[in-house]
């Protein structure tokens, strides 16, 4: 067989080679991407020219999302929050459209006590999407509701409050059982520390005693051979 043959051959392979290579890292990178965001995969894929294009804004989110210090809320925030939002409930029975503005500005305030940049709508709806993507077509229609809520029914503003609510729910309890956990291993940690140090302490406590009576037998002994 011609040497340039075997060459041909050769290149062929590796070209086929990684098509596949190619091939096959983009359907993972799309399973992977699809399992995440859920339905807002193919809210992007549809605003996109193409999926790739979509695959790809889906990356970038991904990537700003992990420079973003989000963090789990404490337990007094939790309760704080909660309390505010209670409020928020009361007053939707005498003024719902001002209780659907007063939710969205709570909300927003959790947003950036967890971090998370408030910026700007738009942007807010991207960063949330990363982690937060099963409540995000929630946080959309409440959104536009509270936009209109001047012209918006009683129902359309309850409808409103309860989206709001799993949003607000899913925000205020993302994180808490890592957070309980990471409390509980610090205060178990500090806590064996202060055991391990009193039965260290209690140790050498012992130890200066056995030597205290044996140095006062051996006095002993000494004088009594002397006489």
């Amino acid at each position: 067989m011609p040497t340039w043959l075997i060459v041909l051959i050769v290149v062929v392979a590796v070209a086929v080679l990684g098509a596949v290579i190619w091939l096959v890292t983009q359907e993972m990178q799309r399973k992977r991407l699809q399992q995440r965001f859920g339905p807002e995969y193919d809210r992007t894929v549809a605003e996109k020219d193409s999926p790739r294009a979509a695959q790809r804004e889906l990356a970038e989110r991904e990537r700003r999302h992990k420079e973003l210090d989000i963090r789990p809320l404490s337990a007094s925030a939790r309760e704080r929050y909660t309390q505010q939002w209670a409020q928020v409930q009361e007053k939707f029975v005498d003024q719902p459209a001002d209780a659907v503005a007063e939710a969205d500005r709570v909300l927003v305030s959790l947003m950036a006590e967890r971090g998370y940049p408030t910026e700007g709508y738009e942007q807010q709806v991207a960063d949330l999407s990363v982690r937060h993507a099963k409540t995000l077509e929630h946080y959309r229609a409440a959104h536009t509701t509270q936009q209109k809520r001047d012209g918006a029914s009683t129902e359309d503003l309850r409808d409103a409050m309860v989206r709001y609510r799993t949003v607000f729910e899913d925000l205020l309890t993302d994180g808490a059982d890592e957070q309980h956990r990471d409390d509980h291993d610090h205060h178990h940690d500090r806590r064996n520390g202060h055991d391990h140090n009193n039965g260290h302490d209690h140790d050498l406590a012992e130890r200066r005693d056995t030597d205290e009576r044996e140095a006062s037998a051996q006095s002993r002994t000494e004088r009594n051979g002397g006489r």
